[in-house]
Order: structure tokens, then sequence, then C-alpha cells
């Protein structure tokens, strides 16, 4: 399992655009995606599970990533959340 913390910088937090640009990627790999924020969590790969963290300027979410190409997709997640959140 791989795991990493984002702090978001964006000023609007995970809205809309992004969210779905994250749920697309995490769709593409076979490992499970995990995004949590407090007490929530849910699969990165439903855009409801995204949207639903609430997740605003400052705030950090977490990942966890488990499954055979963990490794690529923990370092592309994180390279995307750096691009755009």
């Amino acid at each position: 399992m791989k795991e990493f913390s984002y702090t978001i910088k964006d000023a609007q937090g995970i809205h809309a655009r992004p969210a779905g640009e994250l749920v697309k990627l995490a769709k593409s790999f076979s490992s499970t995606v995990t995004i949590c924020k407090g007490a929530k969590s849910g699969n990165a790969s439903k855009i409801f599970a995204v949207m639903g963290l609430g997740a605003k300027q400052g705030e950090t979410v977490d990942f966890k990533i488990e499954g055979e190409d963990e490794e690529k997709a923990a370092a592309e997640i994180e390279k995307f959340m750096n691009e755009n959140l």
C-alpha cells in the first residue's frame, strides 16, 4: 500500500473540474484509490465520494493506494494534485 497526504492550495478547494479529472485518473489504474479527509473517506474513482469530502483550501486530504500498479498510481495522482490543486 502506498500513502501520501496533500494540502489543498487551490482557492476553490476540490471543485468540479479537477474532481472530475481526478476521478478519471483514479479509474485508469487497477489499484483501489481511497481519498480521506478527517473521518470521511471514499473511493477516488467516484465523483460523489470526492466532492462529498468538501475539501477546502488549506485542508489536507490523504490518499491510500493499494493494488498491482500502486507505485505508478501514487506517483501520477500526487503529480496531478500538485499541478491542479
